[in-house]
C-alpha cells in the first residue's frame, strides 16, 4: 500500500515537471514576445507622431491593428499635452519677450478618438507633449496557469504593457497628405 502512494506520488510529480513547468516556461516566452511587440509597435507610433507633428486616423488604425495582432486585446490610453504658449508680450526697444509661463492643455483618449474621427487628424506643434501606454485586459495562457498554481489573483494585474512618450519635435503641416 505504501508503495503504491509513493508510485502515484511520483507519476504525479513526474507530470508536474516534465509538463506544466514548460507549458508555464512556454507561455512566459509567448507573452515576453508579444510584450516586445507591443511596446516595438507603441515606439514607432509614437516616434512617428514626434518627428512629424501630427496623427492620422490611418496611423492610429494602424497602430490598433499592429498590437491586436499579438492575439490579445488592450486598452490604450492617449494623453496629448498641447502647448498654449502666454500670447502676452513685453517690448523693449531692442527685442520682445514673451511674459508668464507656457501651460499645457491635455487632450485624452476619448477626445484625441473623437477628433481623430472627426477631422481625421491631429497636427501638433513643437514642444506638444504625447504619452501612449497599452495595457492588455484579457488574461493570457501564463496569467491563468500563474494565477492557478500560485493563487495570484486580481482583476486589475497585466502581462503586456507597451509605453513610450516624448516632446514633438517639429511643427506638424496642416495640409493633407
Amino acid at each position: 500500500m505504501g508503495d503504491s502512494l509513493i508510485t502515484i506520488v511520483a507519476i504525479f510529480l513526474a507530470a508536474i515537471l516534465m509538463f506544466i513547468f514548460p507549458l508555464m516556461s512556454l507561455a512566459e516566452k509567448t507573452d515576453d514576445i508579444s510584450s516586445l511587440a507591443v511596446q516595438t509597435a507603441t515606439t514607432e507610433f509614437v516616434d512617428d507622431i514626434r518627428t512629424t507633428g501630427k496623427m492620422t486616423l490611418e496611423d492610429y488604425e494602424k497602430y490598433l491593428s499592429d498590437i491586436a495582432s499579438t492575439g490579445n486585446s488592450f486598452d490604450v490610453e492617449i494623453l496629448i499635452q498641447q502647448l498654449d504658449e502666454n500670447p502676452g508680450k513685453k517690448t523693449t526697444q531692442t527685442e520682445a519677450t514673451k511674459i508668464g509661463e507656457n501651460l499645457y492643455y491635455n487632450m485624452y483618449t476619448t477626445q484625441v478618438e473623437e477628433e481623430l474621427n472627426t477631422k481625421g487628424r491631429i497636427t501638433l506643434k513643437e514642444g506638444d507633449f504625447i504619452e501612449v501606454t497599452a495595457k492588455n485586459t484579457n488574461q493570457t495562457i501564463s496569467q491563468m496557469l500563474r494565477n492557478f498554481f500560485y493563487m495570484i489573483s486580481g482583476n486589475d494585474t497585466y502581462q503586456i504593457l507597451g509605453q513610450h512618450s516624448g516632446v514633438v519635435s517639429v511643427n506638424g503641416s496642416t495640409s493633407k497628405n
